[in-house]
């Protein structure tokens, strides 16, 4: 038998998680456009980075046993990756879901053995019916269960501040001008964006969010199409300080730009990927050939193929 470490050869998918690419995506800018493509990462998503920090640091602490129970609630990728992990570690998973859903991310989350319970899409994450209450819920009445609770853990940010962050100064040799990212938990952008500055106060950090989100609209947030982003409630993980803008982008447009990024440059990425990309468009347009960008793509366009937005 190959012995991995002599080979330089992972021992598991769990080894293949990060270390994801930088992609030149030529925006209608000045500036050096990159995107980081997540959708790599062997779950499909940015989210396989905080699920495995979070389970991991439950084992460490002696939470999370042998045999036990992981619940979470998801839009789709955290459950996915929640769903992949566990398969790996022989937990059981239970994951509650919106009907929000796409089909192919509900299907994949099944495909990992994982059990889904289907919720009402409502417009508070504390409403009783949500999918996020029915998890806490089901976390309480399960012995031996444990939540990681990707909307209200600040290990959350914590996995971004110790993965992603370092990846994109190494990968850009410190040179980064500007951080873009979408918003949904807030782990991604706070996490990397609190490593990034830290390494250089004046890297701008740039948060995407949905126009009818709970944060936009000041408390009264409106149906939207994009899921995985929209701040949709006050979570210590969202750290306001480390961002230095917010832009709220439609739907529309956040899917028109899905499209031409695809039949243009081979990048089929998911919703929250158009807008931040449709952010970057008109956020860029006024930074010069020096400023150096990198635009987080979260997760693949093969997870909504479904929706019907190409």
């Amino acid at each position: 038998m190959l012995h991995a470490d002599s080979f330089g050869l992972n021992k598991s998918v769990l080894d293949t998680i990060g270390n994801t690419p930088l992609v030149h995506l030529p925006l209608d800018t000045p500036a050096q456009t990159y995107a980081k493509l997540e959708y790599l990462n062997p779950g499909g998503s940015v989210k396989d980075r905080s699920a495995k920090f979070m389970i991991e640091h439950a084992e460490k602490s002696g939470e999370l046993k042998p045999g036990g129970t992981i619940i979470d609630a998801s839009s789709g990728n955290q459950g996915i990756a929640v769903a992949m992990i566990g398969a790996i570690k022989g937990y059981h998973v239970i994951i509650t879901v919106s009907e929000k859903i796409s089909s192919e991310k509900l299907k994949t989350i099944q495909a990992y053995g994982a059990k889904t319970v289907m919720c009402p899409t409502t417009s508070f994450l504390d409403d009783p019916k949500s999918y996020h209450s029915v998890a806490k819920r089901l976390h309480k009445e399960t012995p031996g269960s444990i939540m990681p609770n990707q909307y209200y853990n600040p290990l959350n940010a914590q996995a971004h501040y110790h993965s992603m962050g370092p990846e994109i100064w190494k990968q850009t040799d410190g040179k980064i001008t500007h951080f873009i990212a979408a918003a949904g938990t807030g782990g991604t952008i706070s996490g990397t964006g609190r490593y990034l500055k830290e390494q250089n106060p004046d890297i701008q950090v740039v948060a995407v969010d949905s126009i009818n989100s709970f944060r936009s609209t000041n408390g009264n947030p409106k149906p939207y199409t994009i899921d995985g982003m929209g701040v949709d409630f006050d979570s210590e993980v969202l750290d306001k300080s480390v961002i230095d803008e917010f832009i709220p982008v439609a739907d529309e447009p956040s899917l028109a730009i899905l499209k031409k990024i695809a039949n243009s440059y081979g990048i089929l990425a998911g919703l929250s990927s158009g807008s931040v990309a449709h952010a970057a468009q008109m956020y860029c347009k006024n930074l010069g050939h020096e400023a150096l960008v990198v635009m987080i793509f979260g997760d693949s366009g093969r997870a909504y193929l479904s929706k019907n937005v190409f």
